[in-house]
């Protein structure tokens, strides 16, 4: 019941959140405008979300190992949580997917990666927006799990000029994470079956 309740409450600062920024965003034109030269196209803006999706996917894995390597504990408790309120009230899942991409690449991209961008460089900004992306999710053991993604949905942003792109990749990663949690027990018993079938056949 507690879950239940805590995802409609989240779900609904999300909503009331991202309608408050596209009610003050969408009027200023200017808002956007932190990069100089041409953006890319929509299209290709596109293909560079789908494309930013792998590699911040095989970033975070990098940084998964690196973490392993120097004795942090794999796993987060955040997104354990999350997945935990996913499977009691599902609704929680478009905050995940849909709002946090959003509202997040508004916040640490545009205003953060951006504001300092325009006083410094990109790489100055892609570390500090890294870095408060991470400490905002409060799990300090795992810098690097959230730095990594973000470093890449800053380069996205930079490369394309358009915020549309790292939202789709943060987008595309949430929604695997959601998918792969909801999915853990599954995907564990596969993994034992084929290990007994390869077991069985070799013997």
């Amino acid at each position: 019941m507690a879950y239940r309740a805590s995802s409609w409450t989240l779900f609904t600062v999300n909503l009331i959140a991202a309608i408050i920024f596209l009610v003050l965003i969408v009027p200023k034109k200017n808002f956007f405008q932190v990069f100089k030269g041409k953006k890319s196209s929509i299209g290709n803006s596109v293909l560079w979300g789908f494309i930013g999706f792998f590699l911040a996917l095989g970033g975070q894995m990098l940084a998964g190992a690196i973490e392993v390597a120097i004795g942090i504990e794999p796993g987060s408790d955040n997104t354990a949580i999350l997945s935990d309120i996913a499977k009691v009230s599902p609704i929680i899942i478009l905050s995940i997917v849909l709002f946090a991409p959003f509202l997040e690449e508004i916040i640490f991209r545009r205003v953060v990666f951006g504001g300092v961008y325009q006083k410094t460089n990109f790489w100055i900004a892609a570390i500090v927006s890294a870095l408060v992306f991470a400490a905002v999710h409060n799990e300090f053991e795992h810098l690097l799990i959230y730095m990594m993604p973000a470093f890449v949905f800053s380069y996205l942003y930079y490369r394309t000029k358009r915020i549309l792109t790292p939202m789709i990749a943060h987008l595309l990663m949430n929604g695997f994470v959601v998918v792969l949690n909801l999915n853990i027990e599954k995907i564990q018993q596969w993994q034992e079956d084929l290990k007994q079938a390869i077991i069985f056949f070799m013997h």
